[in-house]
């Protein structure tokens, strides 16, 4: 057997032996063990009754009033355009110009696209030209009606005549108009679909234009908040991109969504704001519903035995009272807080200690300290 075996065996049964020798209670303490003065225990007398004295417990307490609140929904949605439109053309034909760049604002009535005229212009002078000879046959005949010399059949063929023959003309300016394919509102061109040198269909896409004066934010509001909207509401945004913007209710649909069992709304955006894009993903804050209401520190809601959520507040006898309370709102402004409704107009709202003391007891409330 090696040394080192040895060694470690004899360690072993060193350490055994020690563990298992008696030896008395003090022998173990050690420097860390509390000092006697801290062991030392406070009796009660045996005749002497144990009683909690309320008197001891000091609380910190605020007096907080109603204020008018006015209760807001919140609603997750996105920016939308006042509407984007694909702009069609009317007729076929091979594309000769196309004015306007991607992105760039238009008027309406500005040309978009424009569509080789090819025989158009020549097809509106003839029909033109039929049209003059119409019209000289048809005063023509008046005149030998006039005289007795032109029967009624005759002149009612030449008025028809006449009437295809402008009818003519009018179909070939038509065409020869629908060669430019203009923008039927102001807004900006979002896509070209064609290039010069395509060949367009009739009902074929030139490019879709944006409308964004005013801007819209969509969302759908829950069966149980759509109640408290109403047309007209102000309404307050926060769009991912960091900008805030105002703007009002302007369409709250009858129909719930069949899947969500939501309720989609319509916002339209104040149109001094005309840099937002679409699609940017909003925080929606619509105001409805207004009540009295306390804002108090989050940090004072406490719960009873029941669960319930609520207020411990103090009276003018120095009693705690335990009053449930709804969570209406929150406030994350300079003031931040909770809006609760169920608590008296003036209350003095315990703000620290409240989980130590309970309904019934008296305290003694401390409100130097308060700023509220």
């Amino acid at each position: 057997m090696k040394i080192k075996h040895v060694t470690a065996i004899a360690l072993v049964v060193v350490v055994v032996v020690w563990m298992a020798w008696p030896r008395e209670r003090g022998a173990l303490d050690d420097g860390y063990a509390l000092p006697a003065s801290d062991a030392a225990v406070t009796a009660v007398a045996g005749d002497t009754p144990i009683t909690s004295d309320n008197q001891t417990f000091t609380v910190r307490v605020a007096r907080i009033d109603a204020q008018n609140y006015t209760q807001q929904v919140r609603v997750r949605g996105q920016t939308k355009a006042f509407r984007l439109v694909d702009v069609r053309a009317e007729a076929a034909g091979r594309v000769v110009a196309t004015p306007v760049t991607r992105g760039a604002r238009v008027n309406a009535g500005d040309v978009l696209c424009e569509i080789a005229i090819d025989t158009r212009a020549t097809d509106l002078q003839e029909a033109i030209s039929r049209e003059e000879q119409a019209r000289m046959e048809y005063q023509g005949a008046l005149d030998l009606q006039a005289r007795g010399l032109q029967s009624r059949v005759g002149l009612a063929q030449l008025k028809a005549a006449l009437d295809s023959s402008t009818a003519a003309v009018k179909r070939a300016e038509l065409s020869l108009q629908r060669t430019r394919i203009t923008a039927p509102f102001a807004g900006i061109m979002e896509t070209r679909a064609v290039e010069v040198g395509d060949l367009m269909d009739m009902g074929g896409q030139c490019a879709s234009l944006l409308d964004d004066t005013p801007m819209l934010l969509t969302g759908l509001v829950a069966e149980q908040d759509v109640g408290k909207l109403t047309l007209g509401a102000p309404v307050s945004a926060t769009l991912l991109s960091g900008e805030s913007v105002t703007g009002k209710v302007t369409y709250i649909s009858r129909a719930a969504d069949s899947t969500s069992r939501s309720y989609a709304i319509e916002v339209e955006i104040d149109p001094t704001e005309q840099s937002i894009r679409q699609g940017i993903t909003a925080e929606i804050y619509i105001a409805a519903s207004e009540t009295q209401a306390h804002l108090v520190p989050a940090s004072a809601l406490t719960m009873d035995d029941a669960g319930l959520i609520g207020i411990k507040h103090v009276d003018a006898s120095n009693l705690v009272h335990f009053a449930p309370v709804t969570i209406v709102g929150e406030n994350t402004s300079v003031d931040p807080g909770m809006w609760v409704t169920g608590l008296p107009a003036s209350v003095q709202v315990i703000t620290h200690g409240q989980e130590i003391v309970f309904a019934g007891q008296t305290v003694i409330p401390d409100s130097s300290w308060s700023t509220l």
